[in-house]
């Protein structure tokens, strides 16, 4: 700063200066955070997704609006840094909420806290995925059955067989793997599992395979055209052995009798 030169607000003269203005009057002076007057979040009343442009995203969140669905609509001044935000429910309606948020941002070396009315509305739409499972859509399908060879089993211990083999191959798929499952039938022999990503289930058909054991065959149908093209839905159908238990070992004791404390 030159010498003689002095904040035109507040006449500091041994303080940096921009356009004539100190850091704390230049703050005291612009609207460092700001909202738009009514904001909208669109949000999915069945799997909790969030429309974001034109796809949609955190299938699975809360529909309670959170941080991460507000702090993306607030609007930062140039030059200005927000540290943290910490938002209050204010009031709500039936599709209204009403939030003030208590930011602390930091601007020319000096740190404020700002606080942030913001006005948000709740749009419910089906997201295109859940819109697809509600419609019955489906690319493919993996059957779970029993072997081929083998004892018969009873229809319904062989469905609840099955269910436990299906339980534990849902906790290994990944994420966008489960998501892909839209519903699942009880069949006499089994049960049928319906998928709206082929992709998806071929993927859950090799680890079947290489993580339980099951036996994979894959055949295709043709269902339409679209495009010009042909449309096929693919079958997995995944036949797991009954797991023979280890025979009992013999009583405990020397040579195979109970051993008797004297």
């Amino acid at each position: 700063m030159s010498e003689g030169e002095f904040c035109v607000v507040c006449g500091a003269t041994d303080r940096p200066l921009v356009d004539g203005l100190c850091a704390p009057c230049a703050a005291d002076r612009t609207v460092l955070v700001s909202a738009p007057q009514r904001a909208e979040v669109v949000l999915c009343p069945h799997c909790g997704a969030r429309q974001v442009g034109s796809h949609w995203e955190r299938a699975g969140a809360s529909p309670v609006l959170t941080a991460e669905d507000l702090n993306p609509l607030l609007e930062v001044a140039e030059g200005v840094g927000v540290r943290r935000v910490r938002w209050d429910e204010t009031a709500v309606t039936a599709t209204v909420h009403e939030f003030v948020g208590h930011a602390r941002v930091r601007y020319r070396g000096i740190e404020r806290d700002v606080d942030v009315p913001l006005s948000v509305r709740v749009v419910h739409r089906t997201c295109p995925e859940c819109s697809r499972k509600s419609g019955r859509y489906y690319t493919a399908t993996i059957q779970l059955r029993g072997a081929l060879d083998g004892p018969n089993e009873k229809a319904a211990a062989l469905r609840a067989r099955l269910e436990e083999e299906w339980t534990k191959i849902v906790r290994e798929m990944r994420p966008d793997w489960r998501k892909a499952v839209s519903w699942r039938e009880e069949r006499p022999e089994g049960w049928d599992c319906f998928f709206t990503d082929t992709l998806a289930a071929r993927a859950v058909a090799k680890l079947a395979k290489q993580r339980f054991g099951a036996s994979v065959k894959e055949s295709s149908s043709l269902v339409g055209r679209k495009n010009g093209q042909d449309l096929y839905r693919v079958t997995f159908c995944l036949r797991f052995p009954r797991r023979v238990s280890p025979p009992p070992g013999p009583p405990s004791g020397r040579g195979g009798e109970q051993a008797v404390e004297q």
